[in-house]
């Protein structure tokens, strides 16, 4: 789709491009912005325009619309840096995966377009090259959503190589959506692990003031090289405002909000630190220090593994279908970790014919109790494995990691019960 003749004939006739700076008006308003690229999903009737305040806006025109050229474009295409890597300095590799938080904006149309290569990523936070030497690759630039078993392990051979290359830490920008899914799978697949690895995102387009992408960006590069971390991280802001961001436990984190800026919170345990914008890293639990172990890394998966979500009414037929079709269920219960009772027989037959059957709860917070309620124990007497206050995405991505590792059912038990990766909180942190 592209814009009608009505429309194309008022930038024409004003000699209107894209990047140029217009005014539209349309009866009593008035607006002034840039003019955008017409995007397929946008109605035909309407013109976009990049506001002062870096928001876009949609115009219908009408009959008695109104366009003014103000300004045309200067291309202001990002210039690079000549980037010299500094002896003295630590080096971090940088591996994209399609997230907005290394990004650039091309000030023409005012489109985010992702750093490719280590100087374009200097050149967008120039900040960067004050703290540490850069390697920066794209693994791959997509939609976080568009995730896969086999993008995971296709990045998790990409931080082991980095890693044996000696560097100090690696940082993977990452979509926000799905990045608490990837941050366990890379738990898991790190047995051993001598430096940090942090999945940053951003809430906010670069374009945007009110982007987060600049300040997570370098406060998880000062976070890989001045602390003493080796885990698989989550770093995200704190608050809305700019003062600080959390280091988050890869198996511990989830996406809470759906655009806030510190949408992402540790669930049933501590964050492992505080970084402040402004210097200095408070540590806040116990972690796995620096060392100089060996990178090993397991990164088997079983991919015919369901998470559930259960609710009221479901249907044991459809709910039986599921069950037969995978080796691994995670299902997300009710409070304590429960199904309806009539669920249970489907459960139990499931578990005989070679199905593991794990129990988490919808609630997050807290954690399961099959021992309390006539429906858990039946739970526990058919064979579930209680998930203790695994979050239900982690204990996914643990059963997938864990069917494929294990030597027999007893070591599926044993493995799911067992805190590997600091998924299972010891000891209750917080209130409940």
């Amino acid at each position: 789709m592209s814009y009608s003749a009505k429309v194309l004939s008022l930038l024409e006739n004003c000699g209107a491009t894209e990047g140029d700076r217009i005014i539209v008006e349309t009866g009593q308003k008035k607006m002034e912005g840039i003019l955008m690229p017409h995007h397929s999903f946008s109605n035909p009737d309407v013109i976009i325009l990049k506001l002062g305040n870096g928001y876009n806006v949609g115009i219908r025109v009408s009959d008695s619309t109104r366009v003014r050229l103000i300004e045309k474009a200067i291309s202001k295409s990002m210039k690079r840096s000549e980037y010299a890597p500094q002896i003295e300095r630590k080096t971090i590799s940088v591996i994209g995966t399609g997230g907005t938080i290394a990004s650039y904006v091309d000030y023409r149309t005012g489109a985010v377009h992702p750093a490719l290569m280590a100087d374009e990523l200097v050149s967008a936070v120039p900040e960067i090259s004050e703290i540490c030497n850069v390697r920066a690759e794209v693994l791959f630039s997509i939609f976080s959503e568009n995730m896969t078993v086999q993008r995971w392990q296709a990045l998790a051979e990409a931080v082991a190589d980095k890693l044996g290359e000696g560097v100090e830490g690696c940082i993977i920008p990452h979509g926000t959506d799905t990045m608490g899914y990837t941050a366990a799978a890379l738990s898991f697949m790190f047995e051993s692990l001598p430096r940090p690895v942090i999945l940053v995102g951003a809430q906010r387009s670069s374009d945007r003031p009110s982007s987060d992408a600049y300040t997570n960006l370098i406060a998880a590069a000062r976070f890989a090289v001045e602390s003493d971390v080796a885990e698989i991280c989550v770093l995200m802001h704190e608050s809305p405002s700019d003062t600080s961001a959390l280091i988050h436990r890869g198996t511990k984190v989830r996406k809470m909000h759906t655009s806030r800026r510190d949408a992402f919170k540790s669930i049933n345990a501590w964050p492992i630190a505080r970084i402040h914008f402004e210097g200095g890293i408070e540590y806040l639990s116990d972690y796995r220090k620096k060392n100089g172990n060996r990178v090993i890394l397991k990164k088997e998966m079983e991919e015919n593994v369901a998470l559930l979500y259960f609710f009221p009414g479901m249907s044991v037929s459809k709910f039986e279908n599921i069950l037969r079709e995978h080796r691994g269920i995670v299902i997300a219960g009710s409070g304590l970790g429960h199904v309806s009772s009539d669920m249970v027989h489907s459960i139990a037959r499931a578990i005989r014919s070679g199905t593991t059957v794990v129990m988490t709860s919808q609630c997050l917070y807290g954690r399961t109790n099959l021992n309390v309620y006539d429906t858990g124990r039946d739970l526990l007497a058919a064979g579930v494995i209680p998930g203790e206050d695994m979050l239900p995405e982690t204990a996914y991505v643990k059963l997938m990691w864990v069917l494929a590792h294990a030597a027999s059912e007893k070591d599926i038990e044993s493995m799911m019960r067992e805190n590997l990766r600091g998924e299972i909180s010891q000891r209750r942190e917080l209130d409940e």
